[in-house]
């Protein structure tokens, strides 16, 4: 058999083994993006990655017969016009399928994105928010310790003025006394003076 021959169904393979393994990669990619999703959507996108796992793996159990040493050179060439027929038209669905699960992916990321972002802002402002309540926390506790003062104050305040108001009373007694005396002594001395 020519060796050109062979050599060209030899690269074939190598594309067919290189395109699986691009593709492989690809839907582990899409598997692992897809997990991440909300439920509704990843149960669809789960189930149509099922099905390109297993078209990729009816291809990769195709190229495994074709490099099997017991089939012939011409029967493998057979198999790759026939795979290479059919790729096409699969491909074809395929890479539909693959668009709108990838715009959807993507759509999913913008979202998740602009998620993240909301996130970011509303953890800004919550930061600003507590730095606002500990400068208002502090101003508080700062007016208590005011007011405190300003009670104390107040309660030695009211102790002196209890203490003058007790004075007071006293002077009053003491005066009222004083005066009751005098008065006393007045009517005392004119009796005094009056009788003889």
């Amino acid at each position: 058999m020519d060796t050109s021959v062979i050599t060209v169904s030899y690269r074939r393979i190598f594309r067919t083994s290189a395109l699986q393994l691009l593709l492989l990669m690809e839907i582990r990619k899409m598997d692992l993006e897809a997990r991440s999703l909300q439920p509704s959507m990843k149960a669809t996108l789960l189930a149509k990655l099922r099905e390109y796992k297993s078209d990729l793996n009816n291809l990769k159990s195709e190229v495994k017969r074709i490099k099997s040493a017991n089939v012939s050179v011409t029967a493998r060439d057979e198999l790759l016009e026939l795979g290479r027929v059919d790729s096409l038209a699969v491909s074809n669905d395929q890479k539909g399928r693959l668009l709108m699960s990838t715009e959807r992916l993507n759509q999913s990321t913008d979202k998740i994105t602009n998620s993240r972002k909301t996130l970011l802002e509303t953890e800004e402002i919550g930061a600003s928010i507590l730095q606002d309540l500990h400068q208002q926390r502090q101003s508080l506790l700062h007016a208590h310790k005011s007011l405190h003062g300003v009670d104390d104050n107040i309660s030695k305040s009211k102790k002196i003025l209890a203490a003058m108001s007790k004075r007071m009373n006293r002077n009053k007694w003491i005066v009222g006394s004083l005066m009751a005396a005098l008065v006393f002594a007045i009517i005392l001395i004119l009796y005094f003076k009056l009788t003889r």
